[in-house]
């Protein structure tokens, strides 16, 4: 064995144990070292540089984990794909087996560089990466919010909640039906923030005969509970039907959730997620930008400053909401979000399909307001939240450098400080 074969790499590894398959993971590395299958999310040392740009948006923590490989055996993504957990370190033994000595596990190689080989973008190409824009840290003001109470490596690995209401929020005989489902955790603590999610656990097993790993869905409630003063919380599920390339599948976690009854039981697992969260201070200012069920973490937040503006216990700033769907009868609360006043939120809906207009994103319309939307961009108060399709995050992101720009804003400085400062959050699937 030569002694590059025998070199030592710090091997990334996706504990598949905790792993909530978010996509945040994939959608961040800047080198295309992160992919999935339908079971698990994993790491190919042969691409991956260790840059850790994946580590501090990940949710749950899964993504930080390790192991020191001798180059010639590294894990490969086929191995890790069948993984339902994590393997332990090598002994002493096994590193010697594989012809790595003590004194090359001393002096650890660097990480792995990326391979000539490996898909590159051209030299001159500019490609969008939302992790170049999209904050990891919180705002400043947000609550403290507690993360991963329950699941496989807590103490108690998931809590079980009843179902108290399982309500149709889209037009009855569309395909893609849309449900807000409430959940309730009786005497089990369950802390949670707007801009949070949780994990559900669907029961039986997948085509390979393993039980399900939990499904990740963004709470659509407020920190008091979708009832104020009980133990409950509330979820915004679209019924999948086929994945994100058109292939026809039946969610087995969305489809679970869509199905149940009031008194049916769910596992949960979680809370997850630190970073996503609403500032406290007065005066701030909230920009919501979604689409679809992309809507539950904004929902929670208008709710939340809805209950403080009746309790007059809080001085608001401008909430402005951009929400946009194929149809009007596809997009979820609209009834209610007609209903909401309009000096407490500025509303804009955009679709993409209606049958009586041109079609409208909610970058179009986010151009369309400039005017209103310039003067919050120029204010250390504001906050900007953007939850949907991972299609979604270049055109909105584009649209705000514009705004910027026409009203003679530094867009180039004004992005680093939305990142560093936690005011401007991509959470997209």
């Amino acid at each position: 064995m030569g002694a590059s074969d025998s070199a030592v790499i710090k091997q990334h590894l996706i504990d598949p144990e905790i792993c909530i398959r978010c996509n945040t993971c994939e959608a961040t590395c800047p080198v295309g070292a992160i992919t999935h299958d339908d079971r698990n999310y994993v790491v190919d040392a042969s691409r991956c540089n260790l840059c850790m740009d994946c580590i501090a948006p990940c949710p749950t923590g899964s993504i930080d984990n390790w192991r020191n490989m001798p180059r010639v055996i590294a894990y490969p993504v086929a191995e890790q794909m069948l993984w339902d957990e994590l393997p332990p370190e090598l002994t002493p033994l096994q590193l010697a087996d594989a012809g790595v000595s003590a004194d090359a596990m001393a002096a650890q190689t660097p990480p792995v560089s990326l391979p000539a080989s490996a898909a590159q973008p051209d030299a001159g190409a500019v490609v969008f990466r939302g992790a170049d824009y999209g904050a990891s840290v919180p705002p400043w003001s947000a609550a403290h919010a507690y993360t991963n109470l329950y699941g496989p490596k807590a103490q108690i690995k998931s809590v079980t909640a009843t179902v108290t209401g399982n309500v149709r929020v889209t037009e009855v005989g569309r395909e893609y039906d849309t449900h807000h489902i409430v959940l309730d955790f009786g005497a089990m603590p369950f802390p949670v923030l707007e801009g949070q999610s949780i994990g559900i656990v669907p029961p039986g097993h997948d085509a390979h005969g393993r039980v399900h790993h939990p499904r990740q869905y963004s709470i659509a409630s407020p920190r008091n509970g979708e009832r104020p003063g009980y133990n409950n919380l509330s979820l915004t599920i679209k019924r999948v039907l086929a994945d994100h390339q058109g292939r026809p599948v039946r969610g087995a976690a969305s489809n679970y959730m869509c199905d149940l009854k009031v008194g049916d039981t769910v596992q949960v697992t979680g809370p997850f997620g630190a970073s996503f969260l609403m500032p406290n201070h007065p005066r701030s200012n909230i920009v919501m930008i979604c689409t679809g069920t992309g809507s539950a973490p904004m929902r929670a937040m208008t709710e939340w400053r809805r209950r403080l503006r009746a309790s007059a216990k809080f001085e608001g700033g401008k909430l402005m909401l951009f929400f946009g769907a194929r149809t009007q009868q596809e997009l979820p609360y609209f009834g209610p979000l007609q209903n909401l006043p309009r000096d407490f939120i500025d509303t804009n809906f955009a679709f993409s399909r209606a049958t009586d207009g041109p079609r409208r994103y909610v970058q179009d319309v986010m151009r369309e307001r400039a005017a209103d939307l310039a003067p919050l961009l120029a204010d250390h108060n504001t906050f900007i939240y953007v939850c949907g399709l991972k299609s979604m995050e270049e055109g909105v992101v584009l649209a705000l450098r514009d705004v910027a720009r026409d009203a003679g804003q530094d867009w180039e400085s004004l992005a680093v400080r939305f990142q560093s400062q936690g005011r401007l959050h991509l959470e997209t699937y």
